[in-house]
């Protein structure tokens, strides 16, 4: 239901823009590693939404609205306020490890947004999003740069994300409490650090309108997430294999 209130501000705000726009739309499988010992793979089913006319924009799972912001034929940037689900955590029936861990939940985010693009392919975003459910009650410093690349029908999306996670976040998915302790998993309060990404999406187009969105992304973990009990891997990494329909209107 939520994607479809948002499908709508989307079409309302183009018909404020006065202009034609183009909106891609699709669905498809998503899965993530789990850095946690025991625990398995997540698969769920993914919306894709890919839209920008410089009031709101949707991209894959993340919406914003501009507040601030030029756009020219050569360079484009804005701010914006944004909001993204965090798919992170574990209950304890995930692995017989965990058993006796309270369970660490998936949250929303949402918060101040820039981005900056130069002749419609290269691009950096720094984002400042902090917990809106108060899950594990702190914030995140996000930055991407990437660029476009096209060898015959393909092209490329490729981008290198670093994050920030301060000691509140990763002693959220990652700490030991005290009570939570036992002989095989001793306690522990993780503090900040880095994290380390790499991804790029594929498009290869069936029709003028219909193609496969492939993401593939690659994470390394912040050492004091390494160094946790409860982790057995140093990474995490995801994919997206979807169909997409683009349109204009």
């Amino acid at each position: 239901m939520k994607y479809i209130f948002l499908i709508l501000l989307l079409i309302a705000s183009s018909l404020v823009a006065n202009e034609k726009q183009k909106v891609t739309i699709g669905l498809g499988a998503y899965t993530q590693s789990q850095p946690y010992k025991g625990a398995s793979n997540l698969l769920l089913p993914s919306p894709v939404i890919f839209f920008d006319n410089s009031i709101v924009y949707a991209r894959w799972s993340r919406f914003g609205l501009y507040f601030l912001g030029e756009k020219k034929e050569d360079y484009a940037w804005g701010f914006s306020l944004t909001v993204q689900p965090r798919t992170l955590g574990y209950k304890a029936s995930d692995s017989s490890y965990l058993q006796g861990m309270d369970e660490r939940k998936s949250t929303l985010e949402g918060g101040l947004a820039f981005s900056a693009s130069y002749q419609k392919t290269k691009y950096i975003e720094i984002m400042l999003l902090a917990d809106m459910l108060q899950t594990y009650n702190s914030w995140i410093l996000r930055t991407e740069i990437g660029d476009q690349y096209t060898l015959g029908d393909f092209t490329f999306y490729p981008s290198l994300i670093l994050l920030y996670e301060p000691r509140k976040f990763i002693d959220y998915y990652y700490g030991v409490k005290s009570s939570e302790a036992t002989a095989l998993r001793q306690q522990y309060s993780p503090g900040s650090g880095w994290q380390y990404g790499a991804q790029t999406y594929i498009k290869y187009p069936f029709t003028k309108k219909l193609s496969a969105l492939i993401n593939i992304r690659y994470d390394i973990l912040p050492k004091s997430a390494q160094d946790s009990p409860l982790t057995d891997k140093n990474y995490i990494y995801s994919g997206l294999a979807s169909l997409i329909y683009t349109f204009e209107y």
